[in-house]
């Protein structure tokens, strides 16, 4: 993108992340934002200190490990929902069928399109906080070899579009027309 995409205006919001925020507080009880460095967000004065999950690891990668043992730690929870901020049309529909598929003896409930497991639209099992940590230290970072062998759920979206992830300024451009 060759800029911070959770620091895009987006719609309403003067962010992507305040966009996320607004839709996700309707799905969710508490969101937590998982980032490198939470001074970037000194915008959102008005959100809670303890809804930042911060990974102060030394690993300089932006690949999600990092952040993802980050977010083991912090919350401790049996498992979490886990949505990237460049996808903001991931909408309650996408998300409740997820959460209705999961199961508590899988490791993880990942959406799937025909283009592919999406890795960062699921819900993550603390059973996989081992494999995590190994990934770390081993600077292996591909989700998809994690989630290919480990006990997932792929859930199947016949249409990909509320998949639609913000990588280039092209797909930036069509999401903001998109949201017209």
């Amino acid at each position: 993108m060759g800029k911070d995409k959770a620091l895009l205006p987006f719609g309403d919001f003067p962010t992507l992340t305040q966009f996320q925020i607004n839709r996700l507080e309707k799905i969710f009880s508490t969101v937590y934002i998982s980032c490198k460095n939470k001074n970037k967000f000194d915008f959102l004065q008005d959100y809670e200190e303890t809804k930042f999950i911060e990974d102060v690891s030394s690993q300089s990668t932006y690949a999600p490990t990092a952040g993802f043992i980050a977010v083991y730690n912090k919350l401790q929870e049996k498992s979490f929902f886990v949505i990237s901020v460049d996808s903001p049309f991931i909408s309650k529909t996408e998300i409740l069928k997820i959460i209705k598929e999961d199961k508590k003896d899988l490791d993880a409930t990942i959406a799937k399109t025909k283009f592919g497991m999406q890795p960062m639209c699921g819900i993550y099992h603390y059973s996989l906080f081992e494999k995590f940590t190994d990934m770390l230290k081993q600077n292996k970072h591909k989700l998809a070899l994690l989630l290919k062998s480990s006990k997932t759920k792929f859930v199947n979206f016949e249409d990909d579009s509320a998949f639609l992830n913000l990588n280039f300024p092209s797909e930036y451009k069509k999401a903001l027309k998109l949201l017209k």
